[in-house]
C-alpha cells in the first residue's frame, strides 16, 4: 500500500554555514520566555464528524510515508496536530486536512526538529490558523541549520507567531475528563536530537494514548525512572519508527499498551520497523497497526471503549 500522501524521500537539505548562526539566533527570539501552561478543552468526535456531536476522541496516525504525523479531534471544534511529516507530502496533508474539516489547529505540537517531523510545518504554519506551536528548546550547537527548519520559521515569522518551550511536567489541556501533558525532554541537553523529542500523554475517561515522536533509550529510562507506572497507555505511538534505538523492554513493560502504532514508509531504507521491536511488540501481546500497510489508523473513543480503523480513504487526492 503506498503512503496516504504521495513522497519521495530526500536528503537532508544543509543551508550554507554563513546562516547558521541567524537561525540560532532567529529560533531563540522566537521562544517565549517561559512556558505556557494553559487550560483547555479536550475530547474529539469520531471519524466522519467535524463538530461536537458524539463527545468521542478521535486519533488520526496519518500515513505520511516515512515522518510522523498525528492528528487529535475535539469536540469544540479545536484541533491538535504532532508533527507534520516530510516536506515532500504537505500539499497533501493541508488538502487532506481541509476535507477533514480542519481549517485551525489550535495546538501545534513539533516534538523535534528533524525534517521527517517538521517537513510539513512551514505549510501547515502558513495555510491554517495557527493558535499555540510547542517545540523542544535544543542545545546551540545543535540547533539544525536545514532549509526545513528555515522554513519553518520563517513561516512562524511571517504569521507574528511565537514558539513556546516544550518539556516534561508541562500540562497543555486540561478540562472535565480530559488531559494533555508532556513527560519529555527532561534534560536541556542530550547527545541525539531524538531525545529532544516531546512526548505527549493524553488521557480522555478511562482511555490513554502516548505519542513519543523519535525519542530514545535515554529518553525512555529517564521516563521510566521518573513516570514508573503512571506510563500506562492504552494506544501507544512506537518511537523512532519502529527502529531498535526506542521502545526498550523496560519503556514498554511500563507502558502496557494495548495497541501500537508504527509510523513508517514501506519499504523504506531504513528497514523500520525493526524486527527485533516487532518481536518485543508480539511477546508482550501487543496488537500491531503499520501505516505503511494499513494506511491512515484512527483510533476514537467515548472515553470507555476505544475503536480502531484502517485504510482510511485517500481524501486528499479525491
Amino acid at each position: 500500500m503506498k503512503g496516504l500522501f504521495p513522497i519521495t524521500r530526500r536528503k537532508k537539505e544543509s543551508i550554507p554555514a554563513l546562516f547558521a548562526a541567524v537561525i540560532l539566533i532567529i529560533a531563540a527570539w522566537f521562544f517565549a520566555s517561559d512556558p505556557e501552561r494553559g487550560p483547555g478543552g479536550l475530547s474529539v468526535p469520531s471519524s466522519d464528524a467535524v463538530g461536537s456531536e458524539t463527545g468521542d476522541i478521535s486519533v488520526y496516525y496519518l500515513d505520511v510515508g516515512q515522518g510522523d504525523s498525528e492528528l487529535i479531534r475535539l469536540p469544540t471544534g479545536e484541533n491538535i496536530l504532532i508533527d507534520a511529516g516530510l516536506s515532500d507530502g504537505a500539499e497533501h496533508l493541508t488538502a487532506y486536512l481541509e476535507q477533514l474539516g480542519v481549517h485551525k489547529i489550535d495546538y501545534l505540537i513539533a516534538t523535534h526538529p528533524h525534517a521527517d517531523h517538521i517537513g510539513g510545518m512551514a505549510k501547515v504554519i502558513s495555510e491554517l490558523e495557527i493558535g499555540k506551536i510547542y517545540l523542544p528548546k535544543v542545545a546551540d550547537d545543535q540547533v539544525p541549520t536545514t532549509r526545513v527548519y528555515e522554513n519553518m520559521l520563517d513561516a512562524v515569522k511571517k504569521k507574528g507567531l511565537r514558539l513556546t518551550q516544550g518539556k516534561a511536567g508541562m500540562t497543555v489541556l486540561e478540562q472535565d475528563n480530559a488531559r494533555l501533558e508532556f513527560l519529555a525532554p527532561a534534560k536541556d541537553e542530550y547527545n541525539d536530537l531524538n531525545n529532544y523529542s516531546i512526548v505527549a500523554k493524553l488521557t480522555f475517561g478511562k482511555r490513554t494514548f502516548l505519542f513519543t515522536g523519535d525519542a530514545e533509550k535515554e529518553s525512555e529510562q529517564q521516563m521510566v525512572k521518573k513516570y514508573g507506572d503512571s506510563l500506562r497507555s492504552d494506544v501507544l505511538k512506537v518511537g523512532h519508527h519502529g527502529s531498535s534505538s526506542s521502545t526498550t523492554a523496560g519503556f514498554l513493560k511500563a507502558v502496557l499498551p494495548q495497541y501500537a502504532i508504527i509510523s513508517c514508509g514501506k519499504d523504506n531504507d531504513y528497514g523500520h520497523p525493526h524486527k527485533e521491536i516487532l518481536s518485543r511488540l508480539s511477546a508482550a501481546k501487543v496488537k500491531v497497526y503499520r501505516t505503511d500497510e494499513q494506511g491512515t489508523i484512527l483510533v476514537s473513543s467515548d472515553g470507555t471503549d476505544l475503536t480502531v480503523k484502517t485504510g482510511l480513504p485517500l481524501l486528499a487526492a479525491s
